[in-house]
């Protein structure tokens, strides 16, 4: 049988409410299908990919700010968005790589907890692809992808009638003193980390993109058609 096939969607260095209005889209789209069988083909979703072009708080379905948290962060010059993710509140920016995968999971075949652990499967390897073999999941609350103690990529998903939306968050050449604004994922004693930082040289979202597509290839089963918009 053949692989299902994701459109992927390559939006650049876009700010992060084009990231929400193209997924929005998508979901219309895609959760408009009355059943697995009415997408075209073996076609199963997008692949949403961009690098935010400034610094954005988020919090998720579990809240992480408080309305005087979110005025002081918005004081330093940053967006503050609450979103339908699951998880706490994080930090994104220029040079992290945001992955939005829109699925359906029934064409996949994969369940909600599997699609999770096909996210930090994808940068597991590209960590192992950059040199980086030390790097793994946790168990929850620590969902993510790790090295020792510090969190590089940060997973945070909604899933609705079998359609998941947002994604991962998988930092390359961030600014790490962002996060020092907040208690990142709710997690205290836990740090962040980059690409960049752990192998001690500027590594951007461009140079990494290849690996990722191979990754996301492998732990999802499936192949890439290249889109610039959804139709």
């Amino acid at each position: 049988m053949p692989q299902p096939a994701v459109r992927l969607v390559w939006l650049g260095r876009v700010p992060y409410a084009e990231l929400l209005a193209s997924q929005e889209c998508w979901l219309r789209r895609l959760q408009a299908e009355p059943s697995p069988e009415a997408l075209s083909g073996t076609e199963a979703g997008a692949l949403l990919l961009c690098e935010p072009a400034g610094p954005v708080y988020t919090s998720g379905l579990r809240g992480g700010l408080t309305p005087e948290e979110a005025a002081r962060l918005r004081a330093l010059g940053a967006e503050v968005r609450v979103t339908g993710r699951g998880g706490l509140a994080t930090f994104h920016g220029p040079g992290q790589l945001l992955c939005h995968p829109l699925l359906n999971l029934r064409r996949l075949g994969l369940r909600l907890r599997t699609h999770v652990a096909a996210l930090e499967a994808c940068a597991v390897r590209l960590c192992e692809f950059r040199g980086l073999p030390g790097a793994r999941a946790r168990p929850p609350p620590y969902t993510g992808v790790w090295l020792d103690e510090r969190k590089i990529c940060a997973i945070g998903v909604r899933c609705g009638r079998h359609v998941t939306s947002h994604g991962l968050a998988l930092n390359c050449s961030t600014d790490l003193t962002w996060f020092e604004h907040i208690v990142p994922c709710g997690l205290v004693g836990t740090g962040v980390t980059s690409l960049s930082k752990e192998l001690q040289r500027h590594v951007t979202v461009d140079e990494v993109m290849p690996s990722f597509l191979v990754a996301f290839k492998e732990a999802y089963k499936c192949t890439l058609v290249s889109e610039d918009t959804p139709n």
